[in-house]
């Protein structure tokens, strides 16, 4: 199996929300072993659209490896509005973990998305569109990374593969 050449490094501000939706298919497409997502709940980002679940699906395929990490203030709306992605927890429960964040981080109201450690989307503030997405740029998401593993640190269960206990 040939691998494709790595992507052309590159830095682009965003400045809409719809451009953001964008930049994380892209990221998801990129990502090769890990994708680490934080955000309030999941509710801005296309989560819920059958086209980024099959994105996902690919990259859990791509290697026997692949993780995707998800940590939210709140799991409500993805509980309600993100069946696919809920299903493919259930699939792919042994890749796949999503945590509510602690009360150490419920303050931090600035969504990421990483892919390999390399390549990210970082939106300023939930409340304003304004994001950066960088491709193969390590040292600028080495602090992000950072940031998510702080925030994961707090994390608390938050949806399960299984409905066990009910």
């Amino acid at each position: 199996m040939a691998t494709s050449p790595p992507p052309e490094p590159r830095e682009t501000q965003l400045d809409t929300v719809a451009a953001q939706v964008q930049a994380i298919d892209e990221l998801v497409d990129l990502a090769q072993h890990h994708l680490q997502v934080f955000d309030v709940d999941l509710a801005q980002g296309g989560w819920q659209t059958a086209a980024r679940s099959e994105r996902v699906t690919a990259f859990l395929r791509r290697t026997p490896k692949a993780r995707l990490d998800v940590i939210v203030h709140d799991t409500r709306w993805l509980e309600a509005s993100c069946p696919r992605l809920v299903a493919l927890l259930r699939l792919y429960s042994h890749a796949m973990t999503v945590y509510r964040t602690g009360p150490e981080a419920r303050a931090a109201m600035d969504p990421l998305v990483i892919a390999d450690g390399r390549h990210f989307l970082h939106r300023f503030h939930i409340d304003q569109p304004r994001a950066v997405l960088a491709v193969d740029a390590p040292l600028r998401a080495r602090p992000l990374v950072m940031r998510f593993e702080e925030i994961w640190a707090t994390g608390e269960p938050g949806l399960n593969a299984s409905v066990l206990g009910l």
